[in-house]
């Protein structure tokens, strides 16, 4: 597989958490298993394309015949840095990026994705229901969900997930190294990783704040709250324990509503 992507030497090193392979005769290129071949090849093109001010983007490689994929694996280029506790800046960079990718199509992957990150952005948003358990988020969504309001925002391209996938190296620009697309709008992204940050990343509450001159800010932060709340309740391997701080994170979006 190496060689599809134009990665010789001989060092192949497995990165921690066993999602990629560095390789290549400086070390430079990762090679990952695609889960799902189609989303690795738009999120490829759509970061092959994507220049936003302030982000180091990490390119994506095509094998040696020009694909993005193949044989299930993904290659791109090694980015320097490491995930750290930089909550505001991720948020920035989230702005940012999404300033850059709001002229991107909406890929057909967004309506025909089935799985339980799928569900649970429909579910946030009223456009499908399924039984959740109860002691894993469910009770507390349904009690939320009855304080959604209609927004006006625009939906475009955007990241769902950030929180944890952004490499810090000192004063370099935050690195992005991957993209979960959704088509909601640049706010939500936002609150989703106001509502991580503080629920899994220690941030204080006064995120909230900093952040709420942006547009429908209580609606959003209710959204993405109801979209972890869905996901959390939804997925096979979260616990009761885990649920906490999402009930933490609750308390502080309670007051802004």
């Amino acid at each position: 597989m190496r060689a599809a992507f134009g990665a010789p030497g001989e060092e192949v090193e497995l990165l921690e958490g066993g999602l990629a392979w560095r390789c290549g005769a400086d070390g430079d290129v990762l090679l990952k298993l695609a889960t799902d071949t189609a989303e690795a090849a738009w999120v490829a093109q759509a970061l092959d394309t994507l220049d936003p001010e302030e982000v180091r983007v990490a390119r994506p490689l095509r094998s040696t015949d020009g694909r993005w994929v193949v044989s299930g694996w993904s290659a791109r280029r090694d980015l320097a840095g490491r995930p750290e506790p930089r909550h505001d800046e991720v948020i920035a960079m989230s702005l940012r990026l999404h300033n850059a990718s709001g002229d991107l199509d909406r890929p057909r992957l967004v309506d025909s994705r089935q799985d339980i990150y799928a569900i649970a952005d429909r579910m946030a948003w009223g456009e499908t229901y399924v039984s959740l358990t109860p002691e894993k988020g469910g009770r507390l969504f349904e009690v939320l969900a009855a304080s959604r309001r209609s927004v006006s925002l625009s939906p475009q391209v955007v990241h769902g997930d950030l929180f944890g996938n952004v490499l810090f190296s000192g004063n370099a620009p935050p690195g992005l190294i991957d993209f979960v697309p959704y088509w909601r709008p640049p706010e939500w992204a936002a609150a989703v990783v106001v509502i991580d940050a503080m629920a899994w990343g220690g941030s204080d509450p006064a995120i909230v704040e900093r952040w709420s001159h942006l547009p429908e800010w209580p609606q959003m932060l209710l959204r993405a709250l109801l979209f972890r709340l869905a996901l959390h309740a939804l997925h096979p391997r979260a616990t009761t324990t885990s649920l906490g701080g999402l009930e933490k994170a609750s308390q502080t979006v309670l007051e802004v509503l």
